[in-house]
């Protein structure tokens, strides 16, 4: 009896291990992986075997604040009794939103990006067992890595990344928050823009393309930039099908360049 209460409070009682099959994945696609129930020193039921996305995400202010937020979930076991030292292997299979965070680009993690499964382990009429996470590495789909790489070879140098809370007007979007994907611009730019995110908002044919531009701001009658700044956001559409019939390493620049102008196309 004295076991069984102690396995109500976790200590002998059932426990999980859980990994990821899948080295990597893109958004839109199944992520793939297993879960190994472990029996306790008791007989105990098994309430309920869950997987969640998850992903740390910023809310903007004068002190940001930094929370974990579900994008998808499934259950892959309910109502089962786990006999004393017995192994159940679950496999699951989550579906990743179309809006999936990239957290690694070219097998390298993008830093600021924190994207993962979270494994849960209900046992019934007791306290839940403590959580699993896994890290999960997600890839960029072929029109958002094109984007990327133009953005690269155009000179702009990634300086980081972001997942905030909020919605961007003006675009459809799906999930609570959004990724900005962050880059220095090269020199031809760097006296009018300070900065450059690239936001990506995908679907199954197509990816809204959002950029947002910190310019800098005349302040002087002769044309002089001040320190002070505005943001400007545009944003246009990448059929996954034509990707690869623009010249990208043109087109982007040219964008920009309007936007360098008194008065931009983003106005």
């Amino acid at each position: 009896m004295f076991q069984k209460v102690l396995a109500s409070f976790g200590s002998g009682g059932a426990r999980l291990d859980a990994r990821l099959l899948d080295r990597s994945v893109s958004p839109g696609r199944p992520l793939r992986g297993e879960v190994l129930l472990l029996g306790g020193e008791v007989d105990q039921e098994v309430k309920a075997v869950g997987v969640t996305l998850l992903a740390r995400v910023e809310t903007p202010g004068d002190r940001p604040e930094y929370s974990d937020l579900s994008f998808g979930d499934q259950q892959i076991a309910s109502n089962e009794r786990i006999q004393p030292g017995q192994q159940v292997r679950l496999p699951f299979e989550i579906q990743l939103p179309w809006e999936t965070p990239i957290s690694s680009v070219y097998g390298k993690p993008l830093s600021g990006i924190a994207v993962g499964v979270q494994t849960t382990l209900d046992l019934g009429g007791t306290v839940a067992d403590p959580t699993d996470v896994d890290a999960a590495a997600v890839e960029p789909l072929p029109a958002q890595k094109r984007i990327l790489d133009a953005m690269s070879r155009c000179g702009f140098t990634f300086t980081g990344a972001a997942l905030e809370s909020g919605r961007i007007n003006g675009v459809t979007q799906q999930l609570p928050f959004y990724q900005e994907i962050r880059f220095a611009p090269p020199q031809r730019f760097a006296p009018v823009f300070t900065s450059v995110a690239v936001t990506f908002l995908s679907g199954s044919a197509q990816t809204a393309v959002v950029l947002e531009v910190h310019k800098r701001v005349r302040v002087s009658k002769s044309g002089g930039f001040g320190g002070r700044g505005q943001d400007f956001l545009g944003s246009f559409t990448v059929d996954h099908a034509a990707v690869d019939r623009i010249e990208w390493e043109k087109q982007l620049p040219a964008w920009l360049h309007e936007v360098a102008k008194s008065r931009g196309i983003f106005d």
